[in-house]
């Protein structure tokens, strides 16, 4: 159950890293955020290889290995990662968490796709139960006049959507990445690596280099950089391909997708959001279906 428990462990660390991102979006902006989390997520990794493996570049990685995980990063991290908190700012967590629990499908028709991957009918139906459990909470409307309002636009919907999907489509990248036997903390330092250069080359090339290098002039926007990116792409990327490599995807992305009943606790403590009845039956239902993807 290793790929399991480390799902649910990513669940658990991304819902505090939707708060971060979050708050950070609206404090310096969702792009800005991205782009200078992937670089504290790439010291973090690189600092953590060195101590734990006396490397930060994989020796015999292959041009194979590199390349999909080149590709997961870029499109997960990246692209999908940059729509998605772009609709958190523009939609709020809970309703792009709902728009983002179509990622499991998405995962697992990819995987389908791309690997030959299938799942037997005790997973499918605990991933239906699991789902069905997150958008009975998410599709709640929260009661708490403290709560930022937000309204829902076509163009938070479509993002949600593509933040959802390209971070699937990543997950599957890194999976087929992985199929060699590559260690997920080192499948997740090259993600991370492409992904900064990736992002900073679009920065430079769209002249948005000086404005997001001025952000580190918020030390409160930067505060919540580096929070989101101990929670996002240090522990938790890494984490998920942990999951995603002894699982099948689709079973690690409805499990990681848990996210929004996992943020009901920190609404409490933060935003003295009061939780209805409605929402705590939601994440029964989501654990019992969690519950199912481990027994499958």
């Amino acid at each position: 159950m290793i790929g399991e428990l480390a799902a649910l462990f990513t669940a658990f660390i991304w819902s505090l890293s939707s708060l971060f991102f979050t708050a950070g979006g609206r404090e310096i902006g969702a792009l800005n955020v991205n782009r200078i989390r992937l670089i504290f997520g790439v010291i973090l990794l690189g600092i953590a290889l060195f101590i734990t493996q006396g490397w930060i570049w994989p020796p015999n990685v292959s041009n194979d290995e590199i390349f999909y995980l080149a590709i997961s990063g870029v499109i997960g991290l990246v692209i999908g990662d940059s729509f998605l908190f772009s609709a958190m700012v523009m939609l709020g967590t809970r309703v792009t968490m709902l728009i983002f629990s179509l990622s499991p499908a998405i995962a697992a028709i990819t995987a389908w796709l791309v690997m030959d991957e299938t799942l037997d009918l005790l997973s499918i139906v605990g991933m239906v139960i699991t789902l069905a459990g997150v958008i009975w909470v998410t599709i709640e409307k929260p009661n708490s006049k403290k709560i930022t309002k937000v309204n829902i636009t076509a163009k938070g919907v479509i993002f949600a959507f593509l933040g959802g999907a390209g971070q699937a489509i990543g997950i599957v990248f890194a999976k087929k990445g992985l199929e060699a036997g590559l260690d997920p903390m080192a499948g997740t330092f090259i993600r991370m690596l492409a992904s900064t250069i990736a992002i900073w080359i679009i920065a430079v090339l769209t002249g948005k280099l000086i404005s997001t290098i001025k952000c580190f002039k918020k030390p409160r926007g930067i505060m919540y950089a580096w929070g989101g990116a101990v929670t996002g792409p240090f522990l938790g990327v890494w984490m998920s391909l942990v999951a995603v490599k002894h699982t099948e995807a689709g079973v690690a992305m409805a499990i990681m997708s848990i996210v929004p009943v996992l943020v009901i606790p920190w609404v409490i403590i933060f935003f003295k959001e009061k939780v209805s009845m409605r929402a705590v039956l939601g994440a029964v239902l989501a654990v019992c279906g969690v519950f199912i993807l481990f027994l499958h």
